[in-house]
């Protein structure tokens, strides 16, 4: 029987990158994302896919997306925690408390929603046990320059992966989180036109193609329970992370 692994923010970007990844080596897929159109465009086109529309601060929205998926598949063996959005950089006192809320609400809460609503069904599925994958960023150990919410709220994916990892232990769940560094994506596009840098000056940086991302999701999910791959950084090679601040 084919694995199962649902992917919120799976019909853009990251998340659309890995659905296909997953489901060219053979995974069932299921596609979470607000958009129900693009959500089923994205399913349709796929013989494994499965459509999840919902918004992943909505609790009621999840739970209703993950019970269709238990009763497709019968278990769910991964989640790759991926929605999330940034907002406008600037000084924190030019950052408005409703761009620092939405920031928060979808890259914080709407991780801790739907990772409560896998752990909970992998650990009363038979046999017990499942994996879950945070997407955090390089923003989870060093800043941007303007990016309270945003780095705020990567710092906090990392301590949501830290205790669901020992939360999850008695029930078999694995825990690990992907620290992602200028994938070229619709979002990350406007980094080749030039970004703040930390120095006050603006360029371009270099990005790496998504797929390396997807591959290596792959990878962590792959692994048996028995292993974890506890945190994976992957980034474009020459891009000023190591030397940000």
């Amino acid at each position: 029987m084919s694995k199962t692994i649902i992917i919120t923010g799976g019909a853009r970007g990251i998340g659309k990158a890995c659905a296909q990844v997953f489901l060219d080596a053979g995974w069932r897929v299921g596609i979470v994302g607000r958009t129900p159109e693009t959500v089923a465009e994205m399913a349709d086109s796929h013989e494994n896919a499965l459509a999840l529309p919902c918004d992943v601060v909505d609790e009621a929205q999840v739970d209703t997306a993950f019970d269709k998926a238990m009763a497709e598949w019968g278990r769910i063996d991964a989640l790759f925690n991926n929605a999330g959005v940034s907002v406008m950089g600037g000084p924190v006192d030019e950052i408005s408390v409703d761009d620092w809320r939405k920031c928060i609400d979808i890259n914080v809460t709407g991780s801790f929603i739907c990772a409560r609503a896998a752990f909970g069904r992998m650990r009363r599925q038979d046999p017990m046990g499942g994996r879950i994958i945070n997407n955090g960023s390089v923003s989870a150990y060093v800043p941007r320059w303007g990016s309270a919410p945003y780095t705020a709220s990567k710092h906090a994916i990392t301590g949501l992966t830290r205790s669901l990892s020992l939360d999850g232990r008695p029930y078999n769940i694995a825990c690990g989180q992907i620290d992602i560094g200028n994938a070229l994506t619709d979002m990350a596009e406007k980094m080749t036109k030039g970004v703040p840098q930390a120095d006050g000056s603006v360029r371009p940086e270099p990005l790496m193609d998504v797929e390396h991302v997807a591959y290596a999701v792959l990878q962590m999910a792959s692994l048996p329970l028995s292993a974890n791959m506890q945190w994976l950084t992957v980034m474009a090679t020459k891009m000023p992370y190591i030397g940000r601040g």
